[in-house]
């Protein structure tokens, strides 16, 4: 769904080099094959990328050009078929599984298109969620920022089942923050929004980068939703085929047009 471009925003450039820039999640010959043989196919063949901590970035690119599957590895929720991926400083290689769950607790934060509620959690339960798992406490004062940051001051007592979509995705938006997390990941956040409700979830995303140095990895395929980012990474068949700093609109568009042009994509 498309959304009304931020008014008069101008995008920070995201930083040229590592020198002296804290790396939140950085990628090193980072490969994921599904299947074996003459079945197998390559979703990602990335190489390295880095994302820099306290900046916002759209991952871009026509279907099956390994978006999701990006995300995924980054953060954790899959295991890449060669390369190393590093969050918060860790080595997830290195992690069991047991240990990468706390490391995904502690340090990321998901909002994602179906929003993701306990049904049977009232707005305060889901956002807490997180820490009610890791075992620890959400200070009240950082609650209560949260929640009147995201406009949800009088539903706290409501369930996901009594909250339009918008409002559900600032729930999500509000559990993402309540951990303080290193990074958060997005996947196609607006998707199931309409254009006013979407372009309130992206100020608020936006708002999380400028006002906390939040991180803020997000999938999209619309232009409009990745020009509220400092930096726009477009896939295709599995590799990074451009980066670009705050493109704008119509670069956007333009990219994704000469991408779709190319022809077929991996899965």
């Amino acid at each position: 769904m498309n959304v009304p471009s931020p008014n008069g925003r101008v995008a920070a450039e995201p930083p040229s080099d590592a020198a002296g820039v804290p790396v939140a999640v950085s990628l090193r010959g980072v490969r994921k094959v599904h299947g074996r043989g003459d079945s197998a196919v390559r979703a990602l063949d990335i190489g390295d990328i880095d994302f820099f901590g306290g900046t916002f970035t759209a991952v871009m690119g026509p279907s099956g050009s390994g978006k999701s599957t990006l995300l995924h590895c980054a953060a954790g929720l899959d295991r890449p078929s060669a390369g190393t991926v590093r969050l918060a400083g860790t080595d997830l290689a290195r992690l069991s599984e047991t240990a990468l769950t706390k490391q995904r607790r502690s340090h990321v934060g998901f909002v994602f298109q179906a929003f993701n509620l306990v049904s049977a959690l009232n707005v305060r339960e889901n956002i807490l969620l997180p820490s009610r798992l890791a075992g620890t406490r959400c200070d009240r004062g950082r609650l209560a920022e949260i929640v009147r940051r995201v406009g949800l001051e009088g539903r706290l007592r409501h369930r996901p089942a009594q909250l339009s979509g918008g409002e559900q995705q600032r729930v999500a938006i509000a559990r993402a923050l309540s951990v303080r997390p290193d990074v958060i990941f997005c996947d196609e956040p607006t998707g199931a929004l309409d254009t006013g409700t979407a372009a309130e979830v992206l100020t608020l995303l936006r708002q999380a980068v400028d006002a906390d140095r939040q991180t803020v990895i997000m999938v999209t395929h619309d232009p409009v939703a990745a020009s509220y980012a400092d930096r726009v990474v477009f896939l295709a068949d599995g590799r990074v085929v451009d980066d670009l700093p705050a493109p704008g609109v119509a670069a956007i568009a333009d990219h994704l047009a000469r991408l779709g042009a190319r022809g077929g994509v991996s899965s």
